[in-house]
């Protein structure tokens, strides 16, 4: 599989987890990387983007100041520290690729969108 994400797992609410996308298959610094979640039975939600060099990074407003995107081109990862977890933070987080950070908000925000790489998801679950 071309990304891999890990480091999913179950926290209390106000706690931490670090989420890790391997990547594969592609040259990773080629392009944007982004990371979004989604609920079963609702919409894919956008979480975060970060610019092939790692010099521009943009969050959901609802993610803003909580969660921290960055990405080590020499290793092909790609992370997301996610800090004050709150429970409606509970879903599947994937990461993705896309030719920029405008396309990943673009094609994440409908069903039919189709990024160029993406992996299984890893699970996040906040307990209250």
């Amino acid at each position: 599989a071309p990304l891999v994400e890990s480091g999913g797992g179950v926290v209390q609410a106000g706690g931490s987890l670090r989420l890790t996308c391997t990547a594969s298959g592609f040259t990773f610094d080629d392009y944007a990387m982004g990371w979004f979640r989604q609920v079963p039975g609702k919409e894919r939600e956008g979480v975060a983007c970060i610019k092939w060099n790692g010099e521009n990074t943009d969050y959901a407003n609802a993610m803003r100041g909580r969660f921290t995107i960055s990405r080590d081109n020499s290793r092909n990862t790609l992370f997301l520290q996610m800090n004050h977890l709150k429970p409606e933070d509970t879903a599947m987080y994937y990461c993705g690729a896309a030719t920029s950070c405008n396309d990943f908000w673009q094609l994440v925000s409908w069903s039919g969108g189709r990024l160029n790489y993406r992996g299984q998801g890893t699970q996040v679950t906040v307990s209250s």
